[in-house]
């Protein structure tokens, strides 16, 4: 009578488990792989937890000028956060030492136009980092138990960037938009909840201080019964931005100078202060003036502004960049084996239209569509036409052709 298989570590009989493995004087099964796995895959992951984590992390200089590749002009808001990215990364990086300094977050807030580029500066440094990273949209956020999205969803893209690895989504860099929109209706606080305003303000305080959190891997509601993944918000770092429309107002009220209007005899330094460059002079005082409540504020202690595009920048935005729109219809017609070719005359009637409709650099794009979809349309079905040339006559007539004459300038 043979002797029966059982599994040398938990005794149990081949016929009750999946799976036997035989080895030379030992059998396992697939009951205590598994364990086995889960006993590894927490011991490596407390082992890694000891050492400080690595980053290709640059020096503030070589961080500005990897952005200033992408994004032009803007210098003063990329001076400040390559440095606070830069403090952030070191920070994660220290070593444990006796004398209890710790560093704390760098969080930063940008203001600035629609179109100046916020968007395109994080998404740049993530590039850099080589960290995971992830947009959220702060209009669509409600407090918990009301229509809309709870704040912990913004985690669960941040997870969702980073393939569920945990410990690299707990490295990342989170870009909240539209902070602007979830100021407070009124300077005074109601005693109706402002569940879409303040409410939400209230509910990202303990994202942006640094706590455990438990986050539903495929968002909320439409998941009850999904296990919950525990992210700690302590070393992720947020970064928010908003076009805070109006707060000019507010800025030239803390300075006595008035942003339209008749000027007057109090407006004593109006004369100092360019009404394009205002925002330049923007302080925490002035956020909460605008409605971001002062402990939201207190938690992005880096402020940092974006300057209008001027035509000069919109022109340069259009060739320079290492992605600019016109390197890339080149390409796309490169692809068709067709040349083009766009003049200065095209280039400054592109720049002239976003600058009258003050649709920044995404009018750009936009411009450029109008101006280009015949062409993009046609010429890859004629096979004869090797060459193509932009002149601010063919500009000029497609543009007219277009939808955008029906819209006001601004």
């Amino acid at each position: 009578m043979s002797q029966e298989v059982t599994c040398s570590f938990c005794g149990r009989n081949k016929k009750d488990v999946d799976l036997m493995i035989s080895g030379i004087h030992a059998h396992i099964c697939n009951l205590c792989i598994s364990q086995a796995n889960q006993i590894l895959t927490e011991e490596l992951k407390n082992n890694k937890k000891t050492e400080s984590p690595q980053f290709k992390l640059l020096k503030p200089k070589e961080m500005k000028s990897h952005l200033d590749e992408y994004v032009v002009g803007q210098d003063e808001a990329k001076k400040v956060i390559s440095v606070a990215v830069y403090n952030h990364y070191k920070r994660l990086m220290q070593q444990k030492s006796d004398d209890d300094i710790m560093i704390e977050k760098s969080n930063i807030i940008m203001a600035g136009e629609t179109g100046t580029g916020k968007t395109y500066l994080a998404r740049n440094l993530a590039k850099i980092l080589e960290v995971p990273f992830c947009i959220a949209d702060a209009t669509v956020l409600t407090e918990a138990g009301y229509v809309g999205e709870d704040v912990e969803s913004i985690l669960t893209r941040l997870l969702q960037a980073a393939d569920y690895d945990v410990e690299s989504a707990e490295r990342g860099i989170v870009y909240i938009d539209e902070l602007d929109k979830i100021a407070r209706k009124s300077d005074n606080p109601s005693i109706t909840r402002d569940v879409s305003g303040e409410g939400v303000q209230q509910a990202l305080l303990k994202l942006l201080e640094g706590t455990s959190v438990n986050v539903p891997p495929q968002g909320g509601r439409k998941h009850p019964d999904q296990k919950m993944i525990t992210v700690n918000t302590e070393n992720i770092l947020f970064i928010c931005g908003g076009a805070f429309d109006g707060i000019d107002r507010h800025i030239a009220r803390r300075l006595d100078t008035k942003p339209i209007g008749f000027a007057g005899k109090q407006d004593r330094i109006a004369k100092d202060i360019d009404e394009d460059t205002i925002l330049s002079h923007i302080t925490a005082q002035d956020l909460k003036s605008f409605g971001l409540i002062p402990e939201l504020i207190g938690r992005l202690p880096v402020l940092t502004y974006l300057n209008p595009l001027t035509p000069d920048i919109l022109k340069m935005i259009l060739k320079e960049p290492k992605n600019a729109l016109i390197k890339q219809y080149t390409k796309l017609f490169d692809m068709e084996d067709i040349k083009i070719r766009f003049t200065d005359g095209a280039i400054d009637f592109i720049v002239q239209k976003a600058t009258e409709y003050k649709l920044g650099a995404r009018g750009l794009r936009s411009i450029c569509e109008a101006i280009m979809n015949d062409s993009m349309y046609e010429l890859p079905s004629m096979e004869d036409v090797s060459e193509l040339t932009i002149d601010k006559e063919y500009a000029q007539s497609r543009f007219d052709k277009s939808n955008f004459r029906k819209l006001k300038v601004a």
